[in-house]
């Protein structure tokens, strides 16, 4: 789905319910409070939209640190037969990329002095499911999924 060149990547605005434009400081902290406000209305428990506005917080610091300038598209998606509903994160920016992806979602791999390297390795953990692309010198993208559930 995502398997491809930095220059094919296609992500239609108008399929998303919020796109956020991260390009300075403050847009961390906007785009965390609307991924939070956006989670409590579509019914995710307390734990899941902190784990969802954590996500969205490291994704929008990382394209802030690194990048300077990127986009984290957010939309609600309702699978078949069992009409689960999800909550789908695409993190987009193209920056510098990452150099070794494997060792940055291991954990404790950073290129920055003000990190710990934790980041993409929290937000794999945090999520049901995580996919990253990355190229030097083109950018990455990271998406993630969180499912809501059933008590």
């Amino acid at each position: 789905m995502y398997d491809k060149s930095f220059n094919d990547i296609d992500i239609n605005v108008h399929d998303y319910d919020i796109f956020l434009k991260i390009k300075d400081e403050n847009d961390i902290a906007v785009s965390r409070q609307m991924a939070k406000s956006f989670a409590q209305k579509n019914d995710f428990s307390l734990a899941d939209v902190t784990k969802i506005a954590t996500v969205i917080s490291e994704l929008s610091r990382n394209i802030y640190r690194y990048a300077k300038e990127g986009y984290i598209y957010i939309k609600k998606k309702e699978t078949e037969p069992d009409k689960d509903i999800l909550i789908e994160i695409i993190a987009y920016d193209r920056g510098p990329g990452i150099e070794n992806v494997e060792r940055a979602i291991a954990g404790g791999y950073t290129t920055s002095e003000r990190s710990l390297g934790l980041g993409l390795s929290g937000i794999r953990r945090l999520m049901d499911s995580f996919y990253i692309k990355s190229e030097v010198g083109k950018g990455t993208v990271v998406v993630a999924e969180k499912r809501r559930r059933k008590f």
